[in-house]
């Protein structure tokens, strides 16, 4: 009988290597991100570059769903792997030629995006194989906490190294970790074959997952509600930058430290995930946790001047999101047939992912254009200057608030009609 080590070997390798490639290409993107926004000064324009990103999910997903279940889904991985490491090197071309212009970098990270459109669903397949079902919460907790790494190692390593050695510097860190996991994906994981790797039309695999969504109203349900939590984020982040940047207190160093204090939280909210017992219903744990980040998070930002609050908001706000990821991740794993897993993780894609590039642009188009030329024209009410602040940023501070507000009201409302299913797993 296998020991727990060697259970999780290939787990632990896969897990710890596109961890490092994940801080690599997290790294590059706020770098660009900071780069952007120093060019354009404008939220709008630093939103769009995510959205170019997450746009193929809304496009593309469920055909990528099928076709990573009639593939090898190793070989699925490092292509994938390889067209973003490309992306990233054309970059590092036009930079250093000074050919490097907005618009190349909206086309690089469409065309990046749409390899991690087809990855993911692979990935995710990838890791049900290599995984006995006994360690769904705990290894869930494990890369909740790698992307809670990732998420307060990016913006610190990423502006130190933007402000010390440039864009190039950066560029190096990522390709390097690109090589680490692409070596040992190739050399050291062995993922098992599975029926799912099916030669049946890509449309008709296709077809196969959104029946299955159509035939499971929970899950259905639980996909839904988090599109409504993906809108409210999105938006908040689009938002975040025009908020702490302009601000007397802020800059470039506090964003990267508020935005770290996410990272921080879900290390802590890993380390409840892997320790914690069985919930008794884990589709009350999904939207009560995203009730309390959703209604605490935005209103202390939006209120608050001082970058200790904004930091504890933070916190506040993502210290659950691991234990929410956690069981949701156990509910699909354990539903959703391992051979069908692809297509139907890549239609749960399209429908909780496509409300991310609506979210960015809502967030940035609503500061730049709305909320902010409306705290410029109307910020000298008493009610508004004490709520939102003046000058720069306080648009930013009542889109926050709103955002509060929306999210609050869509996790009550969602979470009547979710009170209706129950999942115990055995």
């Amino acid at each position: 009988m296998k020991n727990k080590g060697n259970e999780l070997k290939d787990f632990l390798i896969l897990w710890s290597t596109q961890s490092v490639s994940h801080l690599g290409s997290g790294i590059t993107a706020f770098a660009l991100t900071l780069w952007l926004y120093e060019k354009t000064g404008s939220s709008l324009s630093t939103a769009a570059l995510t959205i170019c990103s997450y746009a193929p999910y809304v496009l593309m997903s469920i055909l990528a769903g099928a076709l990573t279940d009639r593939f090898d889904k190793k070989k699925t991985m490092l292509v994938c792997d390889v067209f973003a490491a490309l992306c990233t090197i054309t970059v590092f071309g036009l930079y250093n030629t000074n050919r490097l212009m907005v618009w190349h970098l909206y086309a690089l990270n469409a065309i990046s995006g749409l390899m991690n459109t087809v990855q993911q669903p692979a990935s995710e397949v990838a890791m049900t194989l290599i995984l006995p079902e006994k360690y769904y919460q705990k290894t869930s907790g494990l890369r909740s906490l790698s992307k809670s790494l990732t998420s307060i190692l990016n913006p610190l390593i990423a502006t130190a190294l933007y402000s010390f050695i440039g864009l190039n510097g950066v560029i190096a860190v990522d390709i390097g970790s690109f090589i680490v996991a692409f070596v040992a994906l190739q050399f050291f994981i062995k993922i098992p074959k599975n029926r799912s790797e099916k030669k049946a039309s890509v449309f008709v695999l296709a077809k196969e997952g959104i029946g299955f969504l159509k035939e499971n109203p929970m899950i259905m349900t639980l996909i839904l509600f988090m599109a409504g939590v993906n809108l409210v984020a999105s938006a908040f982040d689009a938002t975040l930058p025009g908020y702490v940047l302009p601000n007397p207190n802020g800059g470039q160093t506090v964003l990267g430290i508020v935005t770290s204090c996410s990272g921080v939280a879900m290390i802590i909210g890993s380390l409840i995930v892997s320790v914690m017992p069985k919930p008794k219903d884990r589709v009350k744990v999904v939207y009560l946790t995203m009730l309390f980040s959703l209604g605490t998070e935005n209103f202390l930002l939006a209120f608050s001047r001082e970058p200790f609050v904004w930091c504890i908001g933070q916190i506040i706000g993502w210290i659950l999101v691991p234990v929410m990821s956690a069981n949701l991740d156990v509910i699909l794993r354990s539903t959703i047939p391992v051979e069908l897993q692809g297509r139907v993780y890549a239609c749960r894609n399209t429908l909780q992912f496509f409300t991310i590039p609506i979210g960015l642009f809502l967030g940035g188009f609503m500061v730049d254009n709305v909320w902010e030329p409306f705290m410029l024209a109307f910020g000298d009410s008493a009610i508004l200057k004490t709520l939102f602040g003046i000058g720069k940023g306080s648009g930013a501070a009542l889109m926050m608030f709103i955002l509060g507000v929306s999210g609050s009201m869509i996790c009550i409302i969602t979470g009547k009609k979710l009170k209706k299913y129950q999942f115990n797993d055995k």
